[in-house]
């Protein structure tokens, strides 16, 4: 894991794919985030997750995370421009590609 605190840790984003809307919550630490589904058809799942990331330019991040069933998830998120992709196997292996907007909450810190 990356020793440098996250730059967005503490920080609450939505990212919103069209179909699927989720509000992304980064802990204060760094170490976790804590995701709920807010819209489409997985609407009320959430987890609390470890997680990785590397960041890539400016205000750029490639997160990583697998969830307790086995499902890897993959976001290139731009925090400046507010644009998210993301890349998720599901644990039967199906592949998902998404993208859409991100943004902090109110009262969020952006950083």
């Amino acid at each position: 894991m990356n020793s440098i605190l996250f730059p967005m840790a503490g920080g609450r984003f939505e990212v919103d794919y069209g179909d699927l809307v989720a509000t992304n919550d980064y802990a204060r630490d760094g170490q976790a985030l804590t995701y709920e589904i807010t819209k489409g058809e997985l609407t009320g799942n959430t987890a609390t997750v470890g997680f990785e990331w590397r960041h890539l330019s400016g205000q750029s991040y490639a997160i990583s995370w697998q969830e307790a069933d086995g499902s890897t998830v993959v976001h290139i998120d731009d925090f400046e421009v507010g644009r998210s992709l993301a890349f998720f196997t599901t644990p039967d292996g199906t592949f998902f590609r998404l993208e859409g907007s991100l943004r902090p909450f109110a009262g969020a810190g952006q950083h």
